[in-house]
């Protein structure tokens, strides 16, 4: 009978005392009642609901899911995200775990697998929560606020990857399945571990009723500062193209503007956004120093788009000199092709903005960046808006009275653009890196200077020969199929019924693009609030290829 005993005891510390050691962190435990009555469930609420005050009645067991909804998902674990890796890769420390690993989240509509993410590593969970000891989750779903959460992002991702189209009009149940995942070879194949959390919730979706007044076409009121055209278009396209604005269908979109033949054809505005609204359209606004550059080349402060770095800056003042740096020319910042080895698509970069804006001098940042030795200037295209807050600096000490007063005087008072707001570095130079706020009128102003060669109200705002450079393909974009990237433009072409139509444009986050139409007489602005989300540009694209050549080229 002892014996016994023994061996139970024994096969007890097995699975419970030695479990316990395994693991590489204490964590907080079971948080209450709660916690412990829902341990491995993912559970719905209304928003973010402080733990301490969650209660069982604040489990949604339905929803009304809208597009300005706050549906939160909070879960309860018997363990923490980093000793959950620990067992799926007991052999590495627990700062290697957090950077190959993390959590994987399956969605299923109906029980019919739709999605799953393997969050990226350095996803962390917020308010206050620790991979390495928390073991109760709040992440947000969606949000009515303008948030950059990376659970909002995978939420999108789920929507545009067969989520939005399972959840039709109607109840759905929609279930999330939580499991950890670790990467930990070099083909990037994930090894999944077992369920961790599940949980299910009935969704009420209901497209909203579009208005009989929301589809009409919106009258282009007097004193717009455009000649009215009198085209004969498509209207019911426009037509269709309100209704999915309306509807949700087409998310965030602030104001449609298309000019043809230099005449105001179409003025849209949606979402709260009128004539006089100052649009954010975030890095759209870098072109405006490409066209600011080619006017002070034109007027001799600047000798030409083949100066060098050095002959503006001691660049040997800077930390990381090297000769590499004194080549670099204000070309190869237009088109994004210098050897600094700063990229935003790479997080991971020295120079990537994100790294910048915290700093005292963006100026400096840049010019204190280490060249990549697997760049050379002008060879690879690589986006570095760093590179743009650099030409902004060179504008403000090159021309008179600094680059503010110049774009006033030499750009925006010719255009008769009055109303427009800047940004600015931690220097107050204008920011050239972005988000210039100017009306869609204003934009389309822009546009159309290029549309005329530079030419404006009897007047050579722009010389024909940088207007010739910028609509040119100066640099292939990688991994981009016939895209190119000119001075601070953007250039791709559209099919349109067998047909191809070249297009420049300047884009900005959310799906904000100013589009100039190379063979055909047409310049189209779009404004979007959908900063941060994948659809931004796609509903930009379809806007164009869906809606307005249908109904200009019918």
């Amino acid at each position: 009978m002892k014996r016994t005993f023994f061996l139970f005891a024994i096969s007890l510390f097995c699975l419970t005392g030695f479990s316990q050691n395994a693991d590489l962190f204490k964590t907080e435990g079971i948080t209450g009642e709660l916690h412990q009555s829902n341990i491995g469930k993912v559970t719905f609420m209304d928003g973010n609901i402080p733990l301490d005050q969650y209660k069982k009645t604040d489990f949604l067991q339905s929803f009304n899911l809208t597009y300005k909804s706050n549906l939160n998902i909070r879960i309860f674990l018997d363990n923490s995200i980093t000793n959950y890796l620990h067992e799926l890769a007991p052999n590495l420390s627990a700062d290697k775990l957090v950077e190959t690993g993390n959590l994987q989240f399956a969605f299923y509509i109906d029980n019919k697998f739709i999605y799953k993410d393997n969050i990226n590593s350095g996803c962390n969970f917020g308010y206050g929560s620790s991979k390495n000891t928390s073991t109760a989750l709040t992440i947000p779903l969606t949000s009515s606020k303008a948030q950059n959460l990376w659970s909002l992002h995978m939420w999108d991702r789920f929507k545009l990857n067969g989520g939005e189209k399972a959840l039709t009009n109607g109840t759905h149940t929609l279930r999330i399945e939580v499991r950890p995942y670790i990467i930990t070879n070099k083909d990037n194949e994930a090894i999944v571990g077992n369920l961790i959390a599940i949980g299910q919730i009935k969704l009420i979706i209901k497209t909203p009723k579009v208005t009989a007044k929301q589809m009409e076409i919106q009258q282009i009121v007097p004193n717009s500062g455009w000649e009215i055209s009198d085209f004969q278009f498509n209207k019911k396209k426009i037509e269709l193209l309100n209704k999915e604005i309306a509807s949700y269908n087409l998310k965030e979109i602030t104001s449609v503007v298309a000019v043809y033949n230099g005449k105001l054809l179409i003025e849209e505005y949606f979402n709260d956004a009128n004539r006089n609204t100052l649009h954010d359209t975030r890095s759209a606004g870098k072109s405006f120093a490409s066209t600011l550059m080619g006017i002070a080349i034109n007027d001799g402060y600047i000798k030409n788009e083949n100066q060098t770095l050095n002959t503006f800056y001691n660049l040997k003042e800077y930390t990381n000199y090297n000769v590499k740096k004194d080549s670099i020319k204000i070309k190869d910042l237009l088109t994004m092709s210098s050897s600094f080895e700063g990229s935003d698509i790479d997080s991971e970069s020295p120079g990537n903005e994100e790294n910048m804006y915290p700093t005292e001098n963006w100026v400096k940042f840049t010019l204190d960046l280490p060249t990549d030795p697997a760049k050379t200037n002008g060879g690879k295209w690589d986006y570095f808006t760093a590179g743009v807050v650099v030409l902004g600096d060179i504008l403000d000490k090159n021309t008179p009275k600094g680059l503010e007063k110049y774009a006033d005087e030499k750009l925006f008072k010719p255009l008769n653009i009055t109303n427009y707001k800047w940004q600015y570095t931690p220097q107050k130079v204008p920011n050239t890196a972005g988000s210039l706020q100017m009306t869609s009128l204003d934009y389309a102003k822009y546009a159309q200077l290029y549309k005329n060669n530079g030419f404006w109200n009897n007047q050579q705002i722009l010389p024909v020969k940088w207007v010739e450079k910028t609509l040119t393909k100066q640099i292939e974009i990688p991994g981009q199929d016939n895209q190119f990237y000119s001075y601070l433009f953007w250039n791709k072409t559209v099919n349109y019924k067998g047909k191809n139509y070249e297009t420049y444009y300047c884009a900005g986050n959310g799906g904000n693009e100013f589009i100039i139409f190379k063979d055909l007489p047409l310049v189209v602005i779009i404004t979007s609030k959908a900063f941060n989300k994948p659809y931004g540009h796609a509903q930009a694209d379809k806007i164009v290829h869906d809606y307005l050549l249908p109904a200009i080229l019918k």
